[in-house]
């Protein structure tokens, strides 16, 4: 069985609901993941959009949560996850906002992907002190086993 991530709150290349946005609510969907390898260590996840901040001028990949060190007997985040709530062990990073924890999409134009990533790796990575992308994603060279991938869409209604 491969790595799998799905979510409740939006089908694969689906729409995200209004909620999970800066227009909403801006809770975190709801995520399931199953096929977790047999010798994987943790789980990290990585949310982003590519098309930031024009799909037809895309310019950075912007960082909209990063947690790392899920423990990998863990199925998934319910919707509105906080804090408080993430499994024992579990780690943060900052976003491209600069602070811990999930920001959803606010794109300033057209429709953008945002790309949720889980990693499986081969290892439980140390205490990073809230690191960005770049220093999570330099950590977890070369431990990284398996990839699986959910997008979701969102445009802005003005």
């Amino acid at each position: 069985m491969s790595l799998s991530l799905t979510s409740l709150s939006f089908s694969n290349n689906g729409m995200i609901p209004l909620r999970h946005t800066c227009d909403g609510l801006d809770i975190s969907p709801a995520l399931s993941w199953a096929g977790v390898p047999a010798r994987a260590k943790s789980l990290a996840l990585i949310v982003d959009d590519p098309d930031a901040p024009d799909p037809l001028a895309p310019k950075v990949r912007w960082v909209h949560w990063l947690l790392y060190n899920l423990p990998v007997d863990s199925v998934g985040l319910p919707e509105g996850v906080s804090v408080r709530m993430l499994p024992p062990q579990t780690l943060q990073g900052r976003n491209d906002w600069k602070r811990t924890g999930y920001g959803g999409p606010c794109p300033p134009i057209g429709v953008h992907r945002y790309i949720h990533q889980l990693l499986a790796l081969d290892v439980v990575l140390p205490d990073l002190r809230f690191p960005n992308r770049m220093l999570l994603e330099k950590t977890m060279q070369g431990h990284v086993i398996e990839v699986a991938e959910l997008v979701g869409r969102y445009q802005r209604e003005y």
